[in-house]
């Protein structure tokens, strides 16, 4: 069998999902540069290298990376984090081993990524770099607010502000500097570039709406594509699709299948595969997001050159039966790949992934910060009968932590955990969607207070 060294850092897919599916093909080595959940998982490894006590950065981490798979006899190198996504693919190029490509930079740095979209025609905001806020006051000024400052290396709406008028502009960039700072001192960020926290961009808002594009209730302005780029050719597989963000553009769900009509979908399809070629990558999952706007056009948000983190990959799965991460696994290690001709868009059941976060579902913060414990919770009383709910493992705080209340300068880093739902029809998922986010808090609160049967 050949061998994989997976490379592990914080976010990403699941590994409870991920290592299993990558043993079906290959021998796997993973080297852990974050800490590790338990789980069974493990046993699914033929050895765990653990480095994460001592964080390894920038080139010394390519090195560490190229000397680790030379040791095992690594046949492919991969990783699903966003942190660790350019240190991987360089290695990799060092090694000689299919990833991203020589242009991965472009789909990590959001300057460039904005950059390449605008060369090829591909619909993006006005945006600017900055560097200082003498910058950002700048591009206030020539940009049409509302604007948001955001990080050119970030993930999860992490170190993002909105401004909405000049006054605005000294408080966003002490407020994103210091969010930048606790995610540095939390141990995520960027792996490789020293200089990320450093590099932000600022972009004008994107007016989006559902008006002529979903023909039922429920559902937000944005959306993502999952693919596979293999040897430079992309193959959209499927959408997903969001209930409304909150404040400041924090995700709460992912879901499939996609309510909207086929043609509409297809127009998606067009779009996402000009934006991913625009950023000439060689071989990598994709996840592209975009904004519905007014007449049926469409607004690129981001595509990272991996898959979706969190349960996306396992939503497009249960939904589906398309094994995003084994096709990847297989693309790397030279094997045949059966890609859909076309995006998927008919599905017989239905599927989310929820945030556990502290707001409801209109991203009212919680009042309380309740204690979360998957042994008493007893999620099934929210949902409807015929539905499934659980936590993800190995995306969920232990029992016992308390959900925090919710701030939007750190985004999706409020989020202690990951719940997957499945329905029997996409219109029970989107109701039982609503009702977790609704209930949830005082579910969490009865459960503490020993609530009798």
């Amino acid at each position: 069998m050949k061998k994989l060294l997976f490379v592990h850092g914080k976010g990403g897919v699941p590994l409870d999902h991920a290592v299993p599916r990558m043993a079906a093909h290959a021998e796997v080595h993973l080297l852990a540069l974050a800490p590790l959940p338990d789980g069974p998982w493990r046993e699914h490894c033929a050895e765990i290298i653990p480095r994460w006590t001592e964080p390894v950065r920038g080139d010394d981490l390519v090195d560490l990376i190229v000397e680790t798979a030379k040791a095992v006899g690594a046949d492919a190198v991969t990783g699903f984090a966003e942190w660790a996504l350019l240190a991987v693919s360089l290695a990799a190029q060092r090694l000689g081993l299919p990833g991203p490509g020589a242009n991965v930079r472009d789909s990590r740095d959001k300057r460039l990524m904005r950059e390449r979209w605008a060369e090829a025609g591909v619909p993006g905001p006005e945006f600017r770099r900055v560097g200082s806020e003498a910058d950002l006051l700048a591009a206030f000024r020539e940009l049409t607010a509302p604007m948001l400052l955001k990080p050119a290396w970030g993930a999860g709406s992490i170190g993002q502000f909105v401004l909405r008028e000049e006054a605005d502009v000294a408080i966003a960039w002490i407020t994103v500097a210091k969010a930048l700072d606790d995610l540095v001192a939390y141990g995520a960020g960027e792996y490789y570039e020293a200089e990320a926290p450093r590099q932000l961009l600022v972009e004008e808002i994107i007016a989006g709406t559902t008006d002529g594009w979903y023909d039922e209730p429920g559902f937000g302005d944005y959306l993502s594509v999952e693919g596979i780029v293999a040897d430079g050719v992309y193959h959209p597989i499927a959408i997903t699709g969001r209930i409304p963000t909150i404040p400041p553009f924090t995700e709460l769900s992912s879901h499939a299948p996609c309510a909207l009509p086929e043609p509409l979908q297809r127009e998606i399809e067009r779009v996402a595969t000009a934006a991913v070629d625009a950023l000439r990558l060689d071989t990598c999952g994709t996840h592209t997001e975009m904004k519905l706007c007014a007449d049926g056009t469409v607004m690129l948000l981001e595509s990272a050159a991996r898959f979706g983190g969190s349960a996306i990959t396992g939503v497009v799965e249960s939904v589906f039966g398309v094994d995003l991460v084994g096709m990847f696994i297989r693309q790397l290690l030279g094997e045949p790949v059966d890609y859909p001709d076309r995006m998927l868009v008919d599905a017989g059941s239905a599927a989310a992934e929820l945030s556990l976060i502290g707001t409801d579902s209109a991203g009212r913060p919680w009042r309380t910060e309740p204690v979360w414990d998957s042994r008493t919770a007893e999620l099934h009383r929210l949902v409807s009968p015929g539905s499934t709910i659980t936590h993800v493992h190995g995306l969920t705080a232990p029992d016992g932590t308390r959900v925090p209340h919710y701030t939007e300068a750190r985004g999706i880093a409020n989020c202690i955990g990951m719940l997957f739902l499945t329905a029997p029809t996409r219109a029970q998922m989107v109701a039982d969607t609503y009702a977790v986010f609704d209930c949830l808090e005082a579910r969490l609160k009865e459960a503490a207070a020993g609530e009798p049967e």
